[in-house]
């Protein structure tokens, strides 16, 4: 049986004011997120991944930021218009974030148990004693050892990988319908990654979470995600079932960064780079957005802008002339966005 979506996207656009205009950070952004789902979502930096989640959970600054159009579907019910006060039952309670870096996420003066327990207290209405027992609880649940002793610690006492705990505690406090991780094993070593990235999926299957993994690795997508959202430049240039897009990517773009991941089994002189940089967002106005860096790229890349194309066989949605010249325009539901 297919699961409904619990989080829709259609068309967000989010810009910033850059001196006396505005320049799109996120444009024209539309997928959906399904119940017990993990989706992960992919690009270098300065592809509009962070913006796009900080939006889903009304954390855009304004002023410099706005988000121009869209909807943001949560249950049936658009957020993009809900006031602050509104906006505080959901944050925290209904979806919640694991930011990227803990240590600047936690107060250094406060101990671990002031932190996660107000974090319960806030959108609870449990005793003192209650919110104590619960934090122990949450501790365990994301392989907290001495949970009691834990509690007493400050932030600066604990490893990277114990603080990442914490703060993924702190997001399950309320058990979330929604869970935006973004780039949660960053600043990890390779053992302590591989821990969270199972605690994570862990905590999928025990809460039936929906999880939205943002990360530039595409080893850690292929590790626990079910289909994924490749970004660039602000846009969305393809998207499918984790499976398809790694062995068989349709976009310039997802084979790039395909290339660029090192392959233990066999040894090269050099690891594959896409040459260039993402452009600054808004320094693009014709053509389209990757073409620049494209080693595929033909007279109309540079001409027209490449609309999001879905395929008729598998729902599989790449932005790039490419496919549709492969597959023929005749193999396609349409544009999607």
């Amino acid at each position: 049986m297919d699961k409904r979506p619990i989080l829709r996207l259609n068309d967000l656009r989010v810009s910033f004011q850059s001196g006396k205009k505005f320049v799109p950070a996120v444009d024209g952004i539309s997928f959906e997120l399904k119940e017990g789902e993990i989706l992960g979502i992919v690009g270098e930096s300065g592809s509009g991944k962070s913006v796009t989640s900080l939006a889903t959970m009304g954390l855009i600054p304004a002023p410099p930021g706005k988000i121009d159009n869209g909807e943001i579907i949560f249950e049936g019910n658009d957020l993009i218009n809900i006031s602050e006060k509104e906006w505080r039952k959901i944050r925290g309670n209904q979806i919640s974030m694991i930011f990227q870096e803990p240590m600047t996420s936690l107060n250094p003066l406060f101990t671990i148990g002031n932190q996660l327990m107000e974090a319960i207290r806030l959108h609870t209405d449990l005793t003192k004693s209650q919110t104590k027992v619960r934090s122990m609880e949450l501790l365990k649940l994301v392989g907290i050892p001495r949970a009691e002793g834990i509690l007493k610690e400050h932030p600066h006492q604990l490893s990277g990988g114990m603080r990442q705990r914490v703060m993924i505690a702190m997001a399950m406090a309320c058990n979330p319908k929604v869970l935006i991780a973004d780039e949660p094993t960053t600043a990890l070593d390779v053992t302590i990654q591989a821990q969270i990235l199972e605690l994570m999926k862990d905590l999928n299957k025990k809460t039936n979470t929906s999880i939205i993994l943002i990360t530039h690795d595409l080893g850690v997508v292929a590790e626990i995600c079910e289909r994924v959202i490749v970004m660039y430049s602000g846009q969305i240039v393809e998207q499918g079932s984790v499976h398809k897009i790694l062995k068989d990517p349709q976009h310039p773009y997802t084979k790039g960064l395909l290339k660029s991941v090192p392959d233990l089994r066999g040894k090269k002189d050099r690891l594959y780079s896409i040459p260039g940089t993402v452009p600054a967002p808004g320094t693009i106005q014709n053509g389209c957005r990757f073409a620049a860096r494209c080693e595929e790229a033909f007279g109309q890349c540079r001409t027209e802008s490449p609309e999001l194309y879905k395929s008729e066989k598998d729902g599989h949605e790449v932005r790039c002339f490419l496919h549709t010249l492969k597959e023929g325009s005749d193999k396609h539901v349409g544009v999607t966005s």
